[in-house]
């Protein structure tokens, strides 16, 4: 049996033993002590063009570093964070990246002084290596046996108002099932770049942005147009909703159009669009409610969230009988993640927070 000897480099070391190859029939882990690695290896492998050989190069291990590398970096936002992560030097991380950038022969990141971000290039080259990447670590788990094991970082871009009244009281139950799990709730106006801006999963309301991602409805709310009973007081109750078009109304802003959100009614046989006169405009759904319940205005609200304060008498449904419109839930995720059992996990768990919340 012929022997190779195979020079690990330090950046193949630091690449969390990702480079897997296949040399006759055992798969083969290279080392990770930054030394030489003697491996046994079947004569003549069909897998090269050479007959007399006995190795089958059917990897290239630069290319496959560089782009662990990369995934590091995009991960942790910066060279420095992901040099750590790894064990690298930033300067090492650097060159790592320029040899890939050169290699795939475009830039993969831009870079300034004060950020990093992802060129289209490098977004859609990231978007097709990250599901390969990710089988090779599901292949690592099964070896090791512990396929589905929750663990790792989670960041999860999530939408304030929901984080507000149903995650944040919840978080704990989730942490405590998944002990090796940390978890990032950051609250976003919008989903964003959720590659680039390093998140395995969003939670948002309102339809999914078209794209890569894959969207997965958690979720349907009504639309409630409310106001409070001092307002009612005040101003009288209106019959039908043409007549809010003529009252203090409250706008919210959607943040992913850059406007106020139009105001729509519907009833069973019918769909009416109203320009309502609103002084007011506001970004967050907590501030929104405050102001409704304080009378400053009508507000289009959702049912999930605000239940409490309709059954409390703290806001009236105008409208009950059209209230026709739904508002969704998403969560959405890259496509590289959808085997990732920490997101799995995440939104299973949000999708029994619901359910819970709402009695389903």
């Amino acid at each position: 049996m012929a022997i190779v000897v195979i020079a690990v480099t330090p950046i193949m070391a630091a690449a969390n033993r990702l480079l897997m190859c296949r040399i006759g029939r055992p798969p083969i882990f290279l080392a990770g002590d930054g030394t030489a690695l003697r491996l046994p290896v079947a004569p003549k492998c069909p897998n090269t063009s050479d007959p007399k050989s006995g190795m089958a190069m059917t990897y290239d291990g630069r290319l496959l570093s560089g782009v662990t590398v990369l995934m590091a970096v995009v991960e942790a936002g910066s060279m420095t964070r992901a040099a750590d992560a790894l064990g690298l030097t930033p300067s090492g991380v650097g060159r790592a990246i320029a040899r890939l950038e050169a290699r795939v022969g475009v830039r993969l990141l831009e870079r300034t002084t004060r950020m990093l971000t992802l060129t289209d290039e490098g977004r859609r080259f990231h978007e097709e290596v990250g599901p390969h990447l990710d089988g090779i670590e599901q292949a690592a788990i099964l070896a090791a046996g512990s396929a589905g094991t929750v663990r790792g970082r989670l960041r999860v871009n999530v939408d304030p108002f929901f984080s507000r009244v149903m995650l944040a009281g919840r978080i704990a139950d989730f942490l405590d099932r998944h002990p090796d799990v940390t978890v990032e709730m950051i609250m976003r106006d919008a989903a964003g770049d959720l590659v680039a801006d390093g998140f395995d999963l969003a939670l948002r309301f309102g339809e999914p942005p078209h794209g890569s991602l894959i969207a997965r409805k958690l979720a349907e709310t009504r639309i409630i147009t409310a106001a409070s009973p001092g307002f009612v007081e005040r101003y009288g109750r209106p019959s039908h909703p043409r007549e809010v078009a003529a009252l203090p109304c409250i706008d919210f802003y959607d943040a992913a159009n850059a406007r106020p959100f139009e105001w729509e009614f519907r009833s069973e046989r019918e769909l009416l669009l109203i320009r309502p006169s609103s002084r007011l405009l506001v970004s967050d759904v907590g501030a929104m409610l405050t102001a409704c319940e304080a009378g400053a205005g009508i507000a289009q609200i959702m049912e999930l969230g605000s239940s409490d304060l309709m059954r409390t008498g703290k806001l009236l449904d105008l409208f009950p009988d059209w209230a026709g419109e739904r508002f969704p839930l998403y969560a959405l995720y890259p496509s590289r993640q959808h085997r990732a059992a920490k997101v799995r996990a995440f939104i299973d768990f949000t999708s029994k927070v619901i359910d819970g919340y709402t009695g389903s």
